[in-house]
């Protein structure tokens, strides 16, 4: 089972758009796309729930985009697994990280449950 190119592109907007300050601090955006029971675990391992990501404090996102080494594969009919490879700058240090996150086909589209960041040397 493959992703139809729409739905593709559909998911990398949302996933880019997580990595953009004009969508990931507009908490209505935030909030349409979260799944009432998400959580992450984030790069530095700790783990944060839903509210704990909405109520994150503005700042400047500064990442690669597109985001490198993009991929989605199904886990089932409606959930999708997307991978790839974050690099960020944060206080003038170059970080890198394997990102993966689970999306769920819902009526009112698609939903983010989990997301993962893990440390990765590039």
């Amino acid at each position: 089972m493959e992703l139809a190119p729409e739905e593709l592109q559909e998911l990398r907007l949302l996933e880019e758009r997580l990595w953009m300050s004009d969508f990931r601090f507009d908490r209505l955006w935030m909030e349409a796309v979260l799944a009432d029971d998400f959580f992450e675990f984030g790069r530095s391992g700790r783990v944060y729930s839903r509210d704990e990501c909405l109520c994150i404090a503005e700042q400047p996102i500064d990442a690669v985009r597109p985001l490198p080494d993009f991929k989605a594969r199904f886990l089932s009919q409606d959930v999708v697994q997307i991978t790839y490879t974050s690099i960020f700058t944060v206080d003038s240090e170059s970080l890198a990280a394997n990102r993966s996150s689970i999306w769920l086909k819902t009526t009112n589209g698609w939903k983010l449950k989990f997301h993962q960041g893990t440390p990765a040397v590039r």
